[in-house]
Formats: structure tokens, C-alpha cells, sequence
């Protein structure tokens, strides 16, 4: 049996892309999993999606119109809806960010040929057509199986509009505006599970003090309602890592922000929030370990956020939603300035994973994220140009990790083991454990070190089989020439001395499953 799988991980492993040998050993780094402590179930919703109305996330990425010459579903992509689906994609947030503070919800209603034309000041100053609007985001969300996550505008619009707006899409009386949308083409109301207040309000979103919005909080969740029987969550715009101390917004809106239902935050791992960020392609190793020694901060500021939030509300009753996070570089020479379009590359993946992982330690409080964004902005499960679609080494991440939801977390202890260059330090493995709904013992691991291979030893039996993602440099990403650069191939554990260990390579994720 030992034989017959290393022979089988050999041979997984020769797939891969060439990978540098090491010129010593490879470390060894050993991992205890403590399946007598399970945590708060994986929330489904950590693996959430988020869509706004910039560059060509909507228009291009997701949306081409019922009379492209693209392959589509009544006006959505085939191949992004396809691709969506595959991933079983639990909830998009819409229609931003910044794009929500200066939307009117009218706009985007009735015939598409009437649909007013607005600049879209936030992102581009280029012309927003309305196409896509209420009923194609709702209609989607349908189509993917996915729940909707609409954030209002309170940064420009009134409580009024924003209640007039969850009136349109959730009413089934024989009121105006429920008789609007039938007449728009709708009879049935949509189920809306979330209700954004504002967006980021310490900024785009109204450029409010800590007080002020929780106050504004307070005004308008007390206004906007839904039918009881529909559950919904409305999402109080909490504090960012990206801007001073998020502590003292965490505390107001707990304190004062009425009755809380969910609390966001938001985090990008990029070092200035003004400025040069780095490039996505073409970087030194000073920035790969500076990328991914950002994207382990999101765990000091999710803990100090839980922190305050268990001052206010020791029983955990409001959720955390980490609704804004991941990787934002320079955009890609040549693109539309504003439209944040960057490349996506084997450094975002372990992004991805690294941050995934942080959310499967916290299931306590963390019950949603959404990657920024789907499709061609900023850290992207999706590229498109023109009719070619690439799946991102994000998205691969996102498909490797599809046993983790709703399952049951339990606690790894990693020995203390680094991956080093210059003065920054990370841990050489990071690792998530969780029993799914399949019942089998899922482990994801993650090797930070661009050039050094990790041998990985548990006190496990048995087998253990999977995929793994790696790349031929810091850089590999998939392109419009060449889709599967970067893609899972076939990985399993092997048995030393009856036990399980893992031989990764460089810059790997592997998710296996224990038999």
C-alpha cells in the first residue's frame, strides 16, 4: 500500500509544471488535528461572491445582452453562468461598493431601451447604460442558485427610496409598486435574503464619522422591511483594515446602531490604499511575501473586531460578513484607467486560500465573505475578452475548497515552522481541517514558500487523496493563449512509519480528503 501511493503521488506530482528542485532537504513541518474540539459549521456563505458596477465586471463579464452573437442565457455569458454554477457560487453582493452610493434603483427598472444613461463617477466616468439593473441581478441570482445581497444607497438617497426599492423586488400584495414590477414583467416577488445599509460609510458612502453611522444605521433599518416569513438579514456597513484604526467604528455601530442583525467588514491586501501598489505579474519575491504577509493580517483584524463585537453581544447572536477582501495590484498596463481589470496568478490563489482558511478559524462569528471581484476586476475568479472566458487560479481555489462548506471545522496546530525573505516571516505551512457533509476528514494545505518543497506529517491513517494547484513561477497565471497554465492535478498523501504525510511542493494549495 505505501508503495502504491507514493508511486500515485509521483506520478500526480510529474504533471505539474516544471518546479525547481531544492537544493537541501525538504523541511518538515508536523500538524495535529483535534477532532475532539469541533467549531461553529463552515457557513456556505464564506464562499460569496461579489459584483459591482465597474470596468467590465457587469457589462462584458457577466452581462452581453440577449442579442449578443456571444453565447448567452437571455443576455448572461453561457460560460461564466456555467462556470458559476460549477462552484455552486452561495451569494453575490450588488450592485457595490462604491457604484451603490450614487445608484438609483429606477434607473434600472422597466424597458431597457428607456433606461436613463448616468456617468458612473466612481469608476471610470464612462457611461452606464442601466441595462443591467433589479430584475437581471434578481433573475441571475435565480439562475445560479444563489442567494441575493443588495446593497441600498444611503449615502444619496433617503430611507424612502431605499424601502421603496425592497418593496419593488419582496411584495406580493396588489400595492404600486409590487403592480410595477408585474407590469416590468415579475409577478412573484424574489426572495432577498440580504439588505446592505450603505456601503463602506466611513468613505465612498458618505464619508460619515463613527457616530453618525451608526446613527444612520439605526434610521434605516428601522425603516426598510420585508415580509417576515422571508428572513431577511440586513447588513449594518461596518469598518475597513485599509483605513486607520477599525476599531472605534466596530464600537459605535455595536453600541449604537440599533437592533444589529450582521455587521461588515472590509480588507485588501495591498500595502498603501493610496499609490503604487505593486504589479499583479512581473514581481520580485519582496513582494510575493509581502502580498501574502498582508492577506495574514485579515486574522488580526478579524479577531480584534470579534473582540469588540463579544463586548456588546457576548452571546454571538450578529454574524460577521467579511463582505470586501482580496488581493489589489496596479492595473494591467493598457486597460481602462478606473476599471481595476489586473491578472491573476498562483501569489493570488494562495490569497485566496490563506484567507479562506483565516474564515474557517473564526466560524464563531464569521458566517459570510465576498471575493473582490467575480469576473475581471481586482482578484477575479473569471476573465473575459470577447468571447474567450479563463477560469483564474482564484477560481480553482474556490473549486478545490467546495467540501468546506457547511462542514464542521476542527482545530490544526501547525509546529512552528517559517517561510522567510528579508525581514518578513510567515508561517512555512498553514493548514484548514473540517469533517463535510460527506462525512470524510477534508484537510487544505498551503505552502507560502516560493521555492522550497514542505514534507507535511500527521498523526493520521489511512489514505488520503485530492487535488493540488502549483505553478512554474511566482507569476504563472492562465491568459487567453494559454487557458491551463495553471490548473489541479491529481494529489495523495503517502503512509511513513503508518502515518500520513504530505510532500508539497513550492507555492502549492492542496485540498485531500482522508479515507
Amino acid at each position: 500500500m505505501r508503495t502504491t501511493i507514493r508511486l500515485a503521488m509521483l506520478a500526480a506530482l510529474a504533471t505539474l509544471p516544471a518546479l525547481a528542485q531544492p537544493a537541501a532537504p525538504a523541511p518538515t513541518v508536523d500538524v495535529a488535528i483535534d477532532t475532539n474540539a469541533p467549531g461553529a459549521v463552515i457557513d456556505r456563505h464564506i464562499y460569496g461572491q461579489f459584483a459591482e458596477h465597474l470596468g467590465r465586471g457587469i457589462y462584458e463579464g457577466i452581462w452581453v445582452g440577449p442579442n449578443s452573437k456571444i453565447p448567452n442565457i437571455k443576455g448572461y455569458r453561457k460560460d461564466v453562468v456555467a462556470a458559476l454554477k460549477a462552484i455552486h457560487v452561495p451569494v453575490v453582493r450588488w450592485p457595490g461598493g462604491c457604484f451603490a452610493d450614487n445608484y438609483d434603483w429606477r434607473d434600472g427598472i422597466g424597458p431597457r431601451a428607456k433606461r436613463p444613461a448616468r456617468i458612473n463617477v466612481n469608476w471610470g466616468d464612462v457611461t452606464e447604460d442601466n441595462s443591467f439593473g433589479t430584475h437581471e441581478y434578481m433573475d441571475l441570482m435565480e439562475l445560479l442558485g444563489a442567494d441575493a445581497y443588495v446593497s441600498v444607497n444611503v449615502g444619496s438617497m433617503t430611507p424612502l427610496d431605499a424601502q421603496r426599492w425592497i418593496e419593488y423586488i419582496t411584495s406580493d400584495q396588489k400595492a404600486t409598486l409590487a403592480n410595477e414590477r408585474r407590469r416590468n414583467g415579475r409577478d412573484k416577488p424574489w426572495n432577498l435574503k440580504y439588505i446592505g445599509i450603505g456601503n463602506e460609510t466611513w468613505g465612498c458612502g458618505g464619508n460619515m464619522s463613527p457616530e453618525v453611522a451608526a446613527s444612520n444605521n439605526a434610521k434605516f433599518t428601522g425603516y426598510i422591511r420585508t415580509p417576515a416569513d422571508m428572513g431577511t438579514i440586513k447588513v449594518a456597513s461596518g469598518a475597513s483594515g485599509n483605513v486607520g484604526d477599525p476599531n472605534p467604528f466596530t464600537e459605535a455601530l455595536m453600541k449604537d446602531g440599533g437592533r444589529l442583525q450582521a455587521l461588515s467588514f472590509h480588507y485588501y491586501a495591498m500595502p498603501s490604499a493610496r499609490g503604487p501598489k505593486g504589479p499583479a505579474t512581473g514581481f520580485g519575491e519582496n513582494l510575493w511575501a509581502q502580498e501574502l504577509s498582508l492577506t495574514l493580517k485579515l486574522e488580526d483584524y478579524v479577531s480584534s473586531t470579534i473582540a469588540v463585537m463579544d463586548k456588546y453581544d457576548p452571546q454571538k447572536r450578529v454574524p460577521l460578513y467579511v463582505d470586501e477582501y482580496g488581493s489589489w495590484y496596479d492595473q494591467e498596463p493598457g486597460s481602462h484607467p478606473g476599471f481595476l481589470y489586473q491578472q491573476n496568478t498562483i501569489r493570488d490563489a494562495e490569497v485566496a486560500a490563506l484567507s479562506l482558511n483565516i474564515f474557517h478559524r473564526h466560524t464563531d462569528r464569521v458566517k459570510l465573505a465576498a471575493i473582490a471581484q467575480m469576473v475581471n476586476v481586482l482578484q477575479a475568479m473569471i476573465l473575459t475578452d470577447k468571447e474567450k472566458m479563463i477560469l483564474t487560479p482564484t477560481y480553482h481555489v474556490f473549486d478545490l475548497y467546495q467540501p468546506f462548506m457547511d462542514a464542521t471545522p476542527y482545530k490544526a496546530t501547525v509546529s512552528n515552522a517559517t517561510y522567510a525573505y528579508g525581514d518578513t516571516k510567515l508561517p512555512l505551512i498553514d493548514v484548514s481541517a473540517a469533517r463535510a457533509k460527506d462525512g470524510k476528514l477534508y484537510l487544505a494545505i498551503v505552502n507560502t514558500d516560493p521555492h522550497r518543497a514542505v514534507t507535511v506529517r500527521t498523526a493520521l491513517t489511512g489514505s488520503a487523496t485530492g487535488r493540488i494547484l502549483a505553478g512554474a513561477a511566482m507569476d504563472a497565471h492562465n491568459s487567453f493563449t494559454a487557458p491551463n497554465a495553471v490548473h489541479p492535478v491529481a494529489f495523495s498523501g503517502v503512509s511513513e512509519g503508518g502515518k500520513l504525510v504530505f510532500h508539497m511542493p513550492p507555492m502549492a494549495v492542496a485540498v485531500v480528503a482522508v479515507n
